[in-house]
């Protein structure tokens, strides 16, 4: 006890002297300031607790707390703008002012990066929602950064095509956001990353100037590809305020498969059996443990397989296909089911193929719901890492392990250790469950011992979540002094003074 709150005080004290640091240089929002984004915003899109707006605290919640409920932010200003002209004007004033900017989305990340750490101006983008364009033939969008990923879904399911990432957070999140934060999810096997499929972007760099980059065309060899650089910044380099993207064409078909399988090292040969088997309809392949499984079913998601069928089942898989001919592709999944059933040494205890919209829909829940149900278990401490494939029990077992050896494994302390993610990139999603709330005692032995886990493997901290303001002290697990003094100096020329989501991403 007495090392781990040794270790506390020491994280504590980094982290006040590296605060300093980065905002001692900015200046807080006075009602001086209040008075001259009144004559950029009207009154219904500035909120703020000083007079003589005077917004409620608890209007400020959403603001200012993460949908976890684990980072609180101290803004005593909100302000949305409504097209990038206004944007440009909020930034170029608190350039000269001093003041920091957080840029924000929907605020539905989990590693406190749109929240703000001082007292930055958050500078939500949700009122920014318009589609500027979308070309069905070249299957183009090009939208406002606030839009929300569902709604950019609905908008273009009509012309046959899908947005080409698919998060559990679909509802709530913003195109601006997930491209800042490169977020991954549940499509990146099929269709690879944002850095891929981001075409351009139309970025207000910290100084107000207007970056426009929002090209449509597929191949531009010009010189730089500046807009790789804000993909995954996090807002730490400018606010992303248009994006064009390419979209896929909708594909005809869809099945998915979710399987029982008697303990993890089946995983691996299965996977290669199935890309074998199902070559490119293959659009997804999900591993969940049965720690997961269990509290899905605990929250009413399932049961999608019969009990005694699963029995002493150690871990799941759901398996996605996408292709265009629905005979073809059932008749693919069909003999992969059979192969597998009937196997002189079978890898799975049992499986079930989707007969309709409805059931494909429901083995879908059991995986994008996860998070969901996580949060209601307690408050949990997320890591998402990259890991060896081989490796994903391993690192779930060896925090087990280590709660239960620290005497933290209970409902006194840590409920549940559990891991699902994406077999197909190598991500694993590592959840602790804290039932009774976040400790210092339960951080302590929790960080660094994951990060060095991880490192010990030749991992990465972030897989797809980003750094935010949780990673920034284990950035240099998963980069190189070399690398960070890098990225500190390409901070440095776009963001001099700054002001950009300070204490974010990096140490």
């Amino acid at each position: 006890m007495l090392r781990s709150l040794g270790t506390v005080s020491r994280r504590a004290t980094l982290w006040s002297a590296r605060i300093s640091r980065s905002f001692s240089h900015l200046n807080t929002v006075t009602e001086e300031d209040l008075a001259y984004f009144s004559k950029v915003l009207p009154p219904s899109n500035i909120l703020s607790t000083l007079p003589p707006t005077c917004t409620s605290q608890d209007d400020m919640v959403p603001y200012n707390v993460d949908w976890m409920g684990k980072y609180h932010g101290k803004a005593n200003t909100v302000l949305r703008p409504r097209t990038t002209h206004e944007v440009s004007e909020i930034v170029k004033y608190c350039a000269n002012r001093r003041i920091g900017i957080v840029p924000q989305g929907g605020n539905t990340g989990l590693v406190g990066g749109s929240i703000s750490l001082h007292k930055e101006i958050v500078l939500n983008l949700g009122a920014m929602s318009g589609v500027r364009s979308f070309d069905p033939v070249s299957g183009i969008l090009v939208a406002d950064a606030g839009c929300i990923l569902q709604s950019l879904s609905d908008h273009i399911a009509p012309h046959n095509h899908i947005m080409p990432l698919d998060l559990g957070a679909k509802g709530s999140c913003q195109i601006g956001g997930n491209v800042s934060t490169n977020a991954g999810g549940l499509r990146l096997l099929r269709y690879g990353s944002l850095h891929g499929s981001v075409l351009g972007l139309e970025v207000v760099l910290p100084d107000g100037t207007i970056l426009d980059q929002l090209s449509t065309l597929r191949k531009d060899n010009t010189g730089y590809d500046l807009k790789q650089l804000f993909i995954g910044a996090e807002g730490t380099l400018g606010v992303v305020t248009g994006v064009s993207i390419l979209t896929p064409p909708a594909p005809q078909a869809t099945n998915n498969i979710f399987l029982a399988l008697p303990h993890f090292d089946n995983v691996l040969p299965l996977y290669q059996i199935v890309k074998r088997q199902l070559g490119e309809i293959m659009s997804a392949f999900e591993y969940i443990d049965r720690t997961a499984y269990d509290m899905a079913l605990s929250h009413g998601l399932g049961p999608v397989l019969e009990a005694k069928e699963v029995g002493d089942a150690r871990c799941f898989v759901l398996i996605e296909t996408s292709g265009s001919n629905e005979d073809h592709d059932t008749e693919k999944l069909n003999m992969l089911l059979e192969s597998l059933m009937t196997a002189d040494e079978p890898l799975i205890l049992t499986g079930t193929l989707s007969q309709s919209p409805s059931q494909f829909e429901s083995l879908w829940a059991v995986r994008e719901r996860l998070t969901e149900c996580v949060q209601k278990e307690g408050k949990p401490y997320k890591y998402d890492v990259s890991v060896p494939l081989a490796d994903f029990q391993k690192v779930v077992d060896a925090v087990l392990d280590r709660m239960i050896s620290m005497g933290l494994h209970g409902d006194h302390a840590v409920s549940k250790v559990m891991g699902y993610g994406h077999i197909g990139d190598g991500n694993l999603h590592l959840n602790v469950i804290a039932k009774c709330g976040y400790t210092s005692e339960i951080e302590a032995a929790l960080e660094p011992f994951i990060y060095e886990l991880v490192a010990s493997r030749k991992g990465s901290v972030s897989a797809e979540h980003g750094i935010g303001s949780m990673k920034t002290h284990a950035l240099h697990y998963s980069k190189d002094s070399v690398n960070i003094e890098w990225m500190w100096k390409i901070k440095q020329v776009f963001d001099p003074l700054n002001i950009m989501n300070p204490g974010k991403v990096l140490p």
